[in-house]
């Protein structure tokens, strides 16, 4: 979250991010509750004065043996203390209050960022792969209908085990999986990451920690299935991203300059429910209620968080250059920005088999497959996450960076597409084949049951 401070002394300079962004946030009565709150500590903290005063002036009036205008000061001493209990509790409900509000205002965007209000204003900072495009099929099958001749991805039976925007991965679709997650991580092992698998459940606590939580509540999983505006500390969510768990594993903990920066990976599934309510991904894998994704957690000092995230973007790209899967690099702009971040890339990987308006020249289309943020410190106060320049030194808010190092599903689309050759068979990136028994091609499945036989045979 902002500092109320900063909040305080940098009004003009917030309200001007927060209309860059299109938010919708009532500063003003943010910062009237603060006034309020402030007045009210100013108030109480003049009310302890007095009862001090008092306190010490009944031991005199004892010691002097005037007991009528001791009993006079007690009675006032009791005054005070109803009125100091008051002011507290009504301190108490505005800092509550307060703290609600401060949970719902976005980060501040960097000033390096592009401004605009949609995703049009986005800045495209570079391609990768497209001077050296292997040669492609004269037609490109789309992955969801390779995928269901193929037999290695399965969204009916999905659907009917758990519902729409779930699928299974069959075969050669399931190895293929596993091997990308394991590559994947294998590449940032060698870059520095250290390894967790955390827990997939969180708490309300820690998702309020990475900003998912007052606002997008409705976009999550609650175990126990209630979805309502209110939710409780107790309740637990599937992870909507590793990024969760991970960042607040050092929740109000205070680091030391010599951890730092701190590099952890982590793979999960993970679960959202605003994946595929927009009617646009009605086939496929693009977009769905559950993937697995590794992603790129980064504690660091406030000075190199910047440069980090430079070195965070390439750590992510290079899984796509090993794979050797063409793509852009979109820097966002201050209206699609998430909530928490102050500077983002996206990394949009090529998909040949559809043809978007939004596709490069070739054809095809960008599917996003990583976001590289840098949250600053919006995040670390969220979630209290500190360190101490030196042992001696206050602690301070470090600052927190991610990125996916990459969602599987997409990934798994423009490997499929991208790799596709003319006889329909495709070819796996020689970087994987290490993990899939050395084999060069990905083979179908036998069909089974009577999903398998033509529509004469059934009859």
């Amino acid at each position: 979250m902002l500092d109320r401070t900063y909040l305080r002394e940098n009004t003009e300079e917030v309200r001007s991010a927060l209309e860059n962004r299109g938010a919708d946030v009532d500063l003003d009565e943010i910062l009237d509750i603060d006034e309020r709150w402030r007045e009210l500590k100013a108030r109480g903290d003049d009310l302890r004065h007095d009862r001090n005063e008092i306190t010490q002036k009944i031991g005199e009036l004892v010691a002097e043996g005037k007991d009528e205008k001791r009993e006079e000061a007690i009675e006032r001493s009791r005054e005070l203390k109803d009125e100091i209990e008051t002011v507290e509790s009504e301190a108490g409900e505005l800092q509550t209050e307060l703290q609600e509000r401060l949970l719902e205002v976005p980060n501040v965007p960097h000033e390096s960022v592009p401004l605009g209000l949609e995703e049009r204003h986005n800045v495209e900072d570079r391609r990768w792969g497209f001077d050296d495009l292997r040669e492609l099929p004269e037609e490109i099958t789309p992955h969801y209908d390779l995928g269901e001749e193929m037999d290695i991805i399965d969204e009916e039976r999905g659907a009917k085990t758990t519902g729409s925007g779930f699928y299974f991965l069959k075969g050669d679709g399931a190895r293929l999986e596993h091997a990308l997650i394991q590559f994947m991580m294998d590449v940032h092992r060698e870059q520095g990451y250290v390894d967790l698998f955390p827990p997939i459940p969180v708490k309300s606590a820690s998702m309020r920690g990475t900003g998912q939580l007052p606002k997008f509540a409705d976009d999550a999983f609650r175990l126990g299935g209630s979805n309502e505006e209110t939710y409780d500390e107790e309740d637990l969510w599937l992870c909507p991203t590793a990024e969760v768990p991970v960042t607040n594993m050092y929740a109000n903990e205070i680091l030391l300059k010599d951890d730092l920066p701190l590099k952890h990976q982590a793979y999960t599934p993970n679960f959202r429910r605003e994946a595929g309510e927009h009617g646009t991904e009605t086939r496929g894998i693009v977009r769905v209620h559950q993937f697995n994704k590794v992603e790129l957690v980064n504690f660091v000092e406030p000075e190199e968080s910047y440069d980090r995230l430079e070195g965070l973007l390439d750590e992510a790209e290079e899984v796509l250059r090993r794979l050797g899967l063409p793509y852009r690099i979109l820097e966002l702009c201050t209206g699609d920005l998430t909530f928490s971040s102050a500077k983002t890339y996206d990394i949009e990987v090529w998909a040949p088999g559809d043809d978007f308006e939004d596709g490069p020249e070739e054809g095809g289309r960008w599917l996003e497959v990583s976001s590289a943020s840098n949250f600053e410190d919006y995040q670390a106060r969220r979630a209290g996450l500190r360190y101490r320049p030196e042992r001696h030194e206050s602690a301070e808010y470090l600052h927190t960076l991610n990125a996916s190092g990459l969602a599987l599903p997409r990934v798994m689309v423009a490997i499929l597409e991208y790799y596709q050759n003319e006889d329909g068979t495709v070819t796996i990136p020689e970087v994987l084949r290490p993990y899939m028994g050395d084999r060069e091609v990905l083979e179908s499945l036998e069909k089974v049951g009577e999903s398998a036989l033509g529509a004469g045979e059934r009859e």
